[in-house]
């Protein structure tokens, strides 16, 4: 199993990316800082996005808790925080799952 960067996705590491979609490597990035920045905009507002086939992302918040410091046992409070939710879409799930 791979890490993929953002730069990955943009092609700027000569794996080809956005040159076989005739885009060039600059623009694709910019494409890929755009949207990227778009979501991360929305998500901050609380906004649900739904990329069909993809999935949809959403802002959950998570309650105050007790845990515990696996090291010491001690106690500890942590505070409620939100987080980002990814519900995978269909076509998503079945890449994954090998369904046709």
């Amino acid at each position: 199993m791979a890490t993929i960067r953002r730069r990955d996705l943009s092609g700027r590491d000569d794996s080809g990316g956005g040159d076989e979609h005739g885009i060039s490597k600059r623009r694709a990035d910019r494409i890929v800082k755009a949207l990227f920045a778009q979501i991360t905009a929305h998500i901050a507002r609380g906004d649900r996005i739904e990329l069909r086939g993809f999935g949809v992302l959403s802002v959950r918040r998570r309650r105050p808790r007790v845990a515990h410091n696996p090291r010491t046992g001690e106690k500890v409070n942590v505070p409620a925080k939100h987080v980002v939710k990814l519900k995978p879409g269909r076509l998503m799930n079945d890449a994954l799952n090998g369904s046709p």
